[in-house]
């Protein structure tokens, strides 16, 4: 990690209070469908039986503090599943979208957050740990979001287009 990369992760970025208000609003079943949705494409297929079991039934629930977006699902065995807000949680892990984003892109350690008191964990603390623990072991992907850049995605949907042929995303296309 480069010295500019380290600054940017140590000052903690907050959603302006006017965004927050707006994701504060938005109903909170289809976030639980998005965020299901990625969890079952990433994660879902590399959960050890032992910890799926554990996890069955349970209430779980991702509050991102700063946008007042709360996302509310459950592990039925064999994917996770979105569920409606529930009252009570079995396990709630909250934290800002700044700091849920390093967690994504591993440029944060859930323990420093976690004892700088920037990632909560709610709940049964047996659960946490275990879902802690199988994410830190888990093959995934890391969050890029320069492949998300504007020239990346066009290049990515021009190669898609019959007949084209991979182009380098940073050489200006000569073809009209």
């Amino acid at each position: 990690m480069n010295a500019s990369a380290s600054t940017t992760t140590s000052r903690p970025f907050t959603l302006p209070t006017p965004l927050a208000a707006l994701t504060g609003r938005l109903p909170a079943y289809p976030g639980s469908l998005l965020l299901v949705t990625a969890l079952n494409l990433g994660v879902a297929r590399q959960i050890p039986s032992d910890v799926g079991e554990m996890l069955r039934g349970k209430r779980l629930r991702i509050q991102v503090r700063d946008a007042r977006v709360t996302l509310d699902f459950t592990w039925t065995g064999n994917a996770f599943a979105a569920r409606p807000r529930q009252r009570e949680t079995d396990l709630c892990i909250a934290a800002s979208a700044h700091d849920f984003l390093l967690l994504a892109q591993r440029q944060q350690d859930p323990d420093t957050l976690f004892f700088n008191r920037r990632l909560v964990m709610e709940g049964d603390t047996e659960l946490g740990l275990v879902v802690k623990n199988t994410l830190d072991a888990l093959d995934l992907p890391v969050l890029d979001l320069q492949q998300w850049a504007p020239r990346q995605v066009l290049s990515r949907l021009a190669a898609l287009r019959p007949g084209a042929r991979p182009a380098d995303p940073l050489t200006p296309s000569t073809q009209p």
